[in-house]
């Protein structure tokens, strides 16, 4: 199939690749525009923009593609079939219909499940036991499509978002293709999701990681891995920044009030939090290296009873 594939970030990469191994013709790469980073304000290729370069796939970044002159651009490429996966702005009906297998969108839930932004890092914030990716067949709404396909995936004790960030890209690739197959065979199906039973996540934001004590340790230990490796969780102490990287639920409680450090030693931290306690064992402090509890503490000594503060 002639493919046009919009996409930006690292995600996207991956289904990317794979479109291209499978032996279709991504005839052009849709991505955001670049963005300045770092003092010297250097432009930097998006993700998505550095993989097509690679494999000589023309790029296509237009501020606002709903534009008419975006839309016009777009049509000169005559697609079958357009791709869509963390592509960072809403697409319109023009280009929606433009195609004649539609467009099709991988969306890294089990929808109606987190529609919406940042569904990786939700699922694991929430404690959630499962999650997957979803193909569908984008119309009009946020993430309103029919279903084509899902695939599960069972989410990790220990998952962050940056390790389900990558094993969903790689099952969202795979499972692309697939759906590709399935309509160009023309044995796709198209479930209507059930709008009563969806749910909307909300952008990561810093703020987000800011640790609140009085939360219960589970709870605190599922911000922890899922805002790991963007934002971050964090707290104060001393009047520093502390990130939190790693922590563990411990059974037991002590008498001190949430946020109260109850114990220092070379196998973690223990805090007590509004229910339960969470042993820390992997941190960084403002300006330091991410480590083990037991180097910071060669460096930064620690005493019990001191209390860690709302970031």
């Amino acid at each position: 199939m002639r493919v046009i594939f919009m996409g930006t970030p690292d995600f996207a990469v991956e289904t990317l690749e794979e479109i291209i191994k499978a032996g279709h013709e991504v005839v052009l790469v849709v991505s955001q525009p670049d963005k300045a980073v770092g003092r010297s304000k250097a432009l930097r290729y998006t993700p998505v923009k550095a993989c097509a370069i690679e494999h000589g796939i023309e790029v296509y970044q237009p501020e606002k593609v709903r534009e008419a002159a975006c839309v016009e651009y777009l049509r000169g490429y005559a697609p079958d079939i357009i791709i869509v996966e963390a592509f960072g702005q809403i697409i319109p009906k023009a280009i929606l219909d433009m195609p004649r297998y539609g467009c099709v969108n991988v969306h890294a839930s089990l929808l109606p499940k987190y529609r919406g932004a940042a569904p990786i890092q939700w699922a694991v914030i929430n404690g959630d036991m499962v999650t997957g990716v979803t193909t569908m067949r984008m119309n009009e709404g946020l993430d309103t499509g029919d279903m084509i396909l899902k695939q599960e995936v069972i989410i990790r004790e220990d998952e962050t978002g940056g390790s389900l960030f990558e094993h969903l890209s790689k099952v969202g690739a795979k499972l692309c293709v697939k759906t590709m197959e399935a309509i160009e065979a023309g044995t796709a199906t198209y479930t209507p999701q059930n709008d009563e039973e969806a749910t909307h996540t909300k952008k990561i934001y810093k703020e987000l990681g800011s640790i609140d004590w009085t939360r219960d340790a589970k709870t605190i230990e599922c911000l922890i891995r899922g805002l790991d490796p963007w934002p971050s969780a964090y707290t104060r102490l001393n009047d520093k920044t502390l990130k939190i990287w790693k922590a563990k639920v411990i059974p037991g409680e002590s008498d001190t009030a949430p946020g109260c450090i109850v114990k220092v030693e070379k196998a973690g931290i223990t805090v007590q939090t509004g229910e339960g306690m969470l042993l820390l064992t992997e941190i960084q402090l403002e300006g330091k290296k991410r480590m083990s509890v037991e180097s910071f503490l060669n460096g930064y000594p620690v005493e019990a009873g001191t209390y860690f503060k709302k970031g």
